[in-house]
């Protein structure tokens, strides 16, 4: 039944299902905890479509990676052109860059209305040893460094600053950190120093994956 009801659904639309649930999966399984059997009930389909349409475990996860890489430098590109449309303002405190960068940090907590996002991004990126997943997070992960570096005018330390700060939202995320918050006071500390404006939308997430 439930094969024949996705047969009903248009094969893009399929695609993103299955990409949807897969990264929620592969965010909170990792690439070898994680089944299609498992991504396939998460999908609400057959595990043996998950299979014909991707062929492979492998490929599914790079086709989730690459998703997730997609979405993230959509967002930040739509925000580094409205932040040039409105004539590259400054940060309250007259930093150049300080502006963008809050608002890019914004855009980037903002992934987390696509619940899988960020932590598949952080599966991937801890597989530098794979010959192919490996090489593709690489390439994604540069593709970010050059976009803020030659986009937005980040010197390479600052570069370094923005990307070292969203490589620790992927970890509180990853160690579930927000299910902590309230309840111990270094977790709240670190937790609301981190996602500032955008704790309460942290903090729904979590309550959804609790």
């Amino acid at each position: 039944m439930t094969s024949a009801i996705s047969e009903r659904i248009p094969s893009g639309e399929r695609r993103e299902q299955i990409l949807g649930a897969a990264s929620l999966v592969f965010g909170e399984r990792g690439y070898f905890g994680a089944t299609t059997d498992q991504i396939a009930r998460a999908a609400g389909i057959s595990q043996p479509y998950v299979v014909r349409m991707f062929g492979s475990k492998e490929n599914l996860f790079v086709e989730v990676l690459q998703r997730a890489l997609d979405k993230l430098m959509v967002s930040f590109q739509s925000t580094i052109d409205d932040w040039k449309a409105e004539g590259s303002p400054v940060g309250e405190d007259g930093g150049d860059l300080h502006e963008i960068a809050r608002r890019l940090g914004l855009a980037y907590v903002n992934l987390l209305e696509d619940r899988g996002i960020l932590l598949s991004l952080m599966q991937a990126f801890a597989m530098g040893n794979d010959p192919v997943i490996g090489q593709r997070a690489r390439d994604g992960f540069l593709g970010i460094y050059k976009m803020v570096r030659d986009q937005v005018g980040f010197s390479p330390d600052e570069a370094r600053s923005f990307l070292a700060e969203g490589m620790l939202l992927n970890t509180l995320l990853g160690l579930k950190l927000p299910a902590e918050y309230g309840k111990d006071v270094c977790a709240t500390e670190i937790i609301e120093s981190t996602f500032r404006t955008k704790l309460q939308l942290v903090l729904d997430v979590a309550g959804e994956n609790a």
